[in-house]
């Protein structure tokens, strides 16, 4: 029974946050940009203390950000309108001179590490040396979202190894607070019980406004009257 209790998960409430079980570590990161606003790695700002279980905002109103603080209870509309497909079922391939790479596009958060050097698309069906091809992996493998994934002739798909904790990403170049990073497998369970299809990357929207809810779908960056100011 312990054990059951102590899986790690996170659930989607109707209407409310995302209630997080399982002593799921959780830290803040910003992005690391370049001089053009691109994206090139993380730096953590913080770790959170965090009980057993609690509860993260997705309505964006908490005052006591990115914990749940009751805001949503003011008139939240948190209804799910993601599909329960696969990777596989929402990416489509794009074959390469030396790689290729798998890309669902609705899963964009908008994190901007596919702009580095040349954007990651031209890079894939323009270059076969062993510099850019590891510009790719990289490029790929920093995705927060999962949308893009190198795959290599072979058919061996690059993923980075990521351990199982719960990031809240903050956009100081976009001037944005980011979505909410959910790393190495960890299950998300809709309003209804049902689990999404487990993925190793994942951003969970933490504005409200996603269209694609419980994931980020970049709304987050088209609507910056909430600038990053903390």
């Amino acid at each position: 029974m312990m054990e059951q209790e102590n899986k790690k998960k996170i659930q989607v409430l109707p209407n409310g946050p995302y209630l997080v079980s399982g002593n799921i570590p959780l830290n803040q990161l910003r992005f690391v940009g370049d001089k053009k606003g691109a994206s090139i790695d993380y730096k953590e700002i913080q770790k959170y203390k965090t009980e057993e279980p609690y509860a993260l905002c997705r309505c964006g109103r908490s005052k006591n950000s990115p914990f749940c603080d009751g805001s949503h209870l003011q008139g939240f509309d948190g209804t799910e309108t993601a599909s329960h497909k696969t990777y596989e079922e929402m990416a489509r391939t794009i074959h390469g001179q030396a790689i290729d790479l798998m890309d669902a596009q609705s899963l964009c958060a908008v994190a901007r590490f596919c702009d580095t050097y040349s954007s990651t698309w031209n890079m894939v069906e323009e270059n076969t040396d062993p510099e850019s091809l590891e510009i790719i992996k990289h490029q790929c493998s920093h995705c927060p979202s999962g949308r893009l994934t190198a795959v290599t002739k072979e058919g061996k798909r690059i993923e980075p190894e990521l351990p199982q904790e719960i990031s809240i990403l903050e956009d100081m170049a976009g001037g944005v607070h980011g979505p909410i990073w959910v790393k190495g497998g960890i299950p998300v369970e809709d309003t209804q019980g049902n689990i999404y299809p487990v993925r190793n990357r994942m951003t969970l929207c933490r504005c409200g406004k996603s269209k694609n809810k419980p994931f980020c779908d970049g709304q987050h960056m088209r609507n910056k009257g909430e600038l990053y100011d903390n």
